[in-house]
Formats: structure tokens, sequence, C-alpha cells
């Protein structure tokens, strides 16, 4: 049984309103409030009592009176417990009003229209082109963790720390990034972060001032868009294309307005997935040296590409101190893992440590440790490439799927890595097509909040690798028929 919560009850002893009276309407008060709710266990009326320095009888009494109004429900041998079925609930005494919706007061700035894309449990889904966590090593990363955290308390670390994350973890990951990225890193050019998303939001407080313009893709990743005009950014957008960046556009963005920062995924464009051309890259870095604005270079799906080997970041080709590289570990272990980190010149890093402590202080030392020993260990590297081989098989039956099940209604490119597809839909409604899949019980991300200027979008990023054969087979089907509902 549930452990009982303690009730907040005080007690007026000089009012004229009798004690017992005065438990029955505090319990109530605390249904109506919320806190307490339906079906949970109250305290014994000896240990009430007791708590409350009154006789047991009167709490007796109080819990009969309670148990004939209906808030309560008395169980043999279980205990007391708060009605399932309470009676109807009236406004609360004006001495204890509920908590208002709104507040009273204004917000300083504008609310973001961010909204996470969390479908419902009994859906399949086609998400924005998560791992399957069912394939997560637990067992490994539980035994790393429980080391962890025995050589954190061995080594009194469980207190404050350095912002930046552990030293260990941080030259792990610089090892990496050297070996498979070619990156020219240290431990002293990175700051761990709670996965990319804050990543992003501390780089951009740190390189954005009010006013300052930063230039995005047409099509972007609407968090990272959001972090930047939080840090006071005007946003400017550029076209893209199958080559991916158009650099003609960002030249006569830089011609006209003072550009500060240009955040770019060149890896796997977001939503798109087109792999920037090496040409592209070189254009991008020489306006970037040209008129001096920062590359903020999202790799969040670096590690799974499949017909040839990953093109090395462009970060790897930096001689300026020019790149902001953000990546993650969520991709190939865990959304759920909160594991990302920044890449930068140390004077850099040491900033974005400052914004670190603004909002978090730093991470989780034991976790970071059993990271470290997970990456150390090579079970990482054997991780990524027992899932490079799964995702290449669900990669490739899902290319046969979309075109056996929607034909010529669509026009899509494999893409060359990443977890997800660009699936082009002709002459189709997405948010009408979205509500018939939802009645279809399969579900799929909007691709409204991709564009940075409001333009319409004609598809859809499909997810694959969170699904099994038989489950992408089965969701296909579904979105098959939801698009024929749509179009007859």
């Amino acid at each position: 049984m549930l452990r009982p919560w303690p009730l907040t009850i005080v007690l007026d002893r000089r009012s004229d309103t009798p004690i017992g009276l005065q438990i029955v309407h505090s319990i109530i008060e605390e249904v109506r409030r919320g806190r307490l709710k339906p079906g949970t266990p109250l305290p014994g009326t000896r240990e009430l009592a007791d708590s409350l320095g009154v006789n047991r009888k009167t709490v007796i009494i109080a819990f009969a009176e309670l148990q004939a109004q209906g808030w309560l429900s008395s169980e043999t041998r279980r205990g007391t417990f708060v009605a399932e079925n309470l009676p109807l609930l009236d406004a609360g005494s004006p001495d204890s009003p509920p908590i208002p919706d709104r507040p009273l007061f204004r917000p300083s700035r504008a609310i973001s229209n961010l909204v996470a894309d969390v479908p419902p449990r009994d859906m399949l889904a086609f998400d924005d082109g998560a791992p399957d966590i069912r394939h997560v090593p637990v067992d490994i990363l539980a035994r790393a963790y429980r080391d962890g955290l025995r050589g954190t308390l061995q080594r009194r670390r469980l207190g404050y720390g350095d912002p930046r994350g552990s030293e260990p973890l941080r030259a792990s990951i610089a090892a990496m990034l050297s070996a498979e990225r070619g990156l020219a890193v240290t431990a002293d050019n990175l700051c761990l972060t709670r996965g990319s998303q804050m990543a992003i939001f501390v780089a951009a407080q740190t390189l954005v001032s009010a006013g300052d313009t930063v230039v995005v893709e047409e099509l972007s990743y609407p968090p990272a868009r959001e972090a930047f005009r939080r840090a006071g950014a005007e946003i400017a957008s550029v076209g893209v294309d199958a080559q991916g960046l158009l650099p003609d556009d960002l030249e006569r963005v830089c011609r006209r307005k003072r550009v500060r920062a240009v955040y770019v995924t060149p890896h796997h464009h977001f939503p798109t997935t087109v792999l920037m051309t090496p040409e592209r890259r070189m254009r991008l870095m020489l306006l970037a040296s040209q008129f001096g604005f920062a590359v903020v270079e999202d790799d969040y799906d670096h590690d799974f590409h499949f017909t040839h080997q990953p093109m090395l970041p462009l970060a790897a080709f930096d001689g300026e101190g020019r790149v902001v590289y953000i990546g993650s570990l969520s991709k190939v272990l865990s959304p759920s893992l909160r594991m990302g980190y920044v890449s930068a010149p140390k004077a850099l890093t040491d900033r974005i440590a400052a914004e670190v402590m603004m909002v978090d202080r730093q991470g989780d030392p034991a976790m970071e440790a059993a990271i470290a020993e997970f990456i150390e260990a090579g079970e990482l590297h054997r991780h990524t490439r027992k899932m490079m081989r799964l995702y290449a098989e669900r990669r490739e039956r899902f290319a046969e799927l979309l075109p056996a099940t929607f034909g010529e209604a669509i026009a899509l490119s494999v893409p060359d890595g990443g977890l997800a597809f660009w699936v082009r839909f002709q002459g189709v409604d997405l948010e009408q097509l979205l509500e018939r899949a939802h009645a279809r019980r399969v579900h799929f991300q909007s691709p409204r909040p991709f564009a940075s200027n409001g333009v319409a979008v004609d598809a859809l990023r499909l997810g694959f690798a969170g699904l099994d054969l038989g489950e992408l087979e089965a969701a296909t089907e579904r979105l098959g028929a939801a698009h024929r509902d749509v179009v007859g």
C-alpha cells in the first residue's frame, strides 16, 4: 500500500468551530485544491490524532462524516482513502483559493509556440528520427553507472564540480572526435550539456546579443530557431536544395545585414536529410571568413551513414576558430540519456560553461563517469556498429514499402544516412492527413513548424529507426489507408 502523505491540517483552538468540523473542512479543502487526489491513502485515525494533539474519537467522528458525504472511503485491513468518485466539486473556499490557470502578471517575452511531439502510446509513430531504445544495452550501462557512482563516492565528487563536465568524459569524447571526425580538440575545448538542445541554447546565449542576425535555412530545426530568438536574435532564412544550403542566398543576406551566426545541419540536413556537398561546405566557410560570422554546426546524426564513410564535419576544416560544433550521444543510445556537448575554442567554451552554471550548474557526475567507462571500454563503438546493421535493414525495407504503398503520389530520395526519410506528397492536405492518420492509429509529426518563414510544407519527415520491420509494415499500411481516406 502507498505510504500516506502527511496532512497539512491547521487547527484554530480559539475558534467557535468544533475541532472535528475543522478536520472535516480541512480535508475537503485539500481534496478541492488537488493536493489529495482520488485513491490517496490517509493516515490512520490514531496517527492523525497524535499528530494533531486531539482525541482519537474526534478523528474517528470526522472520518465518518467525510465518508457519509462521499469524500472518503474505507477498506477493511487496508485503511482510509480519498474516494474515487468524489462529490461535485464546488468552488474552493475564499480562504484557500485554487491556483489560477493564468498569472495576473504579464510574462517578460512572447511565449514559445513549441510543443513537444509526443504521440499517444497506443499508436505506431513515425518520429523525427529517434533511435530504437529497446536495443539500449541496459545491463552494461547499469553496471557502468554503478561503478561510476561508487567511484564518485570514493573520490568524494558528489559535490559541486566543473560546470564543463567531468574531465575523464570530456577527454574520452575529445579522443573520439579526433579519431572519428577529424577534430583537433582536447578536453579543454569541450563543455558537456544535458543534450544537444541545451548545447544550442547556451551557445546562442553566448554568441548572440539583442538585434543580431542569425541565419537558418528555410526549413530547419524549430527549437534551434527558438533558442536564437530567445537570445535576442533576428532570424533570417536562406534556401536549401538537394546539395544543401544555398550560398548565394547567404551572401545576399550578409551584404544586407550584419550576420552574427549561421546555424546549419550539414551532415543530414534537418528536416530534408540532404547532405551538404563539399563545394557548398567550402563556400560556407569562405563566407564565414569574409563576413566574420560564427558557424553553429549541429551534427546531431553523424554516426549513422549507410552508403559510404561519413563526411567530416565543418569543424574538422576550421582553421580560424569560427565553428561551434554541437553533438550528442542521444541518437546512439537514447533520447532520455541527456548527454550533449559543445566543442569550440577554449575561450568560448569557458563562456559557455558560465552559461551552463546559470541554468544547470553541472551535469550528473556518476552518469558522466559511466559514459566515460562505456566509451573507453569500446562499448559505444560496438553498440553503434550493431545498430548500424539493424537500421540499414530497416532503411532498405522502408525504401521498398513507401513506393509500393503510395506509388506516384509521393516523391522521395533514399537518404545516404540518418534515421528518417523526407517524403513529398502530391496534392494532399498534410494536416488533414495527420487527422486521418490518428484515426488509423498511426502518428507523424506535422511539418508546419519546420518552415522558418511560414511557407507551406508539402513533405513529411518519417523516422524509421524506432520501428521494427513488422511495425514499419503496419505503420506504412495504416498511413496508406489514411492517405486513401483523404484523396479518395
